[in-house]
């Protein structure tokens, strides 16, 4: 009976115990399964959110927000600055000729757009002081003559005892000044011109090779000491008139790669003087560069537009990209760069703009593809998914 009764509360108790275990394990089971749930809806968020800076759009959402991606011009160059410019004539390519002496023009060889070659008749003068620079011309070369001539004669009398030492040392001295005296007439009228055939007459030359770019005078004009007649040009090589800031001027020397375009025509050049101080108007500083105009496809004080090129910044390479793929982010210039996930935005340090485009210094090393036109959708979208993200 005691053995009956010791086994049935031996099986009570273990049915009490199996009761409070199923119990006390049920919480525990649904405590894991929330915890897992959890840890699941944590991580399906960070699945469906995006990369910090980054912005992800299918190729349908890119063409209907009018995105446009574009290459990176190769690194390697500093960029260039575009500005511009005047075409003018080199200093020693205009020439003007005068008269040097009053006078009545009797010859006018030459009209406007007429080709000349240095040297060539273009007027001839009637004057007076002509007909007295010739007649000294002609006093001086008799006057040499006999110098020579005495000189001779006391050279002979001299050898054969007859005459004197310093009759010879004078024969000698008066031949010296005649011929001194004969230069001199002949540089006089060298400055004026040259003897025209009339004993009255001087030709005035060409002082160059080139064009007739201008004339003045009237057949059968009196004209006073000093008038201009005539302009001659030689348009073979032209320069350009550039004014740069202060900062592009740093970076530039003589020698610096130029292009200048107009409609229809292009051409590179290279600079040749950068002026030392600033022009006190504009507070730029002055540069001229050469261009070679043998094609005479460049017409002086005709405007253009030049691109001077800038070199590299130390280790830095700049390269040009379009305005509007510039945009601010987080207070910085930056540009969004495509990559396997969609556009980050990378910021960038810009320089000079100009024409449509901007130097930048920092940032981009040349050949990444960024987002051109529509960059704006695309700081838009990244604005937008970072406020959601915080939220």
């Amino acid at each position: 009976m005691k053995t009956l009764i010791h086994a049935a509360a031996l099986a009570l108790a273990l049915a009490l115990a199996l009761m409070l275990g199923a119990c006390s394990s049920a919480p525990q089971d649904s405590e894991v399964h929330a915890r897992e749930e959890g840890r699941g809806e944590g991580t399906g968020h960070e699945s469906g959110g995006h990369e910090e800076g980054t912005v992800s759009l299918s190729a349908e959402q890119l063409k209907t927000a009018g995105v446009e991606v574009m290459t990176v011009g190769a690194a390697g160059v500093g960029g260039a600055v575009s500005l511009s410019a005047t075409i003018e004539a080199d200093p020693q390519g205009i020439q003007i000729v005068t008269a040097a002496i009053g006078g009545r023009l009797v010859t006018l060889g030459r009209n406007l757009g007429d080709a000349v070659q240095a040297g060539e008749t273009l007027a001839v003068v009637e004057s007076r002081e002509a007909a007295q620079m010739q007649g000294e011309i002609e006093a001086a070369s008799a006057r040499l003559s006999l110098a020579n001539s005495n000189l001779a004669r006391e050279r002979r009398l001299f050898a054969e005892k007859v005459s004197a030492e310093q009759d010879l040392v004078a024969a000698r001295t008066a031949a010296a000044e005649a011929a001194i005296a004969l230069r001199l007439a002949r540089q006089q009228l060298a400055v004026t011109g040259r003897a025209a055939g009339g004993f009255n007459r001087v030709a005035l030359p060409s002082p160059l090779s080139g064009q007739v770019i201008a004339r003045s005078a009237t057949l059968g004009q009196v004209v006073a000491p000093d008038t201009e007649l005539y302009r001659v040009a030689n348009l073979g090589k032209v320069t350009i008139a550039l004014s740069l800031s202060a900062a592009d001027a740093a970076r530039i020397r003589p020698g610096a790669r130029v292009t200048v375009t107009a409609p229809g025509r292009s051409a590179e050049g290279a600079i040749r003087f950068l002026s030392p101080i600033l022009d006190p108007q504009t507070r730029l500083v002055p540069a001229i560069a050469a261009l070679d105009n043998r094609a005479g496809q460049w017409r002086v004080g005709e405007t253009v537009n030049a691109e001077v090129a800038l070199p590299q910044m130390g280790r830095t390479t700049a390269v040009s990209v379009p305005q509007v793929a510039i945009q601010t982010v987080e207070g910085r210039p930056s540009v969004f760069v495509r990559t396997a996930k969609g556009f980050r935005a990378v910021p960038v340090e810009t320089g000079q703009a100009s024409g449509g485009q901007v130097l930048v210094i920092r940032g981009l090393k040349g050949g990444e593809r960024i987002a051109a036109a529509g960059s704006f959708m695309l700081k838009a979208e990244l604005g937008k998914g970072e406020a959601e993200h915080e939220h």
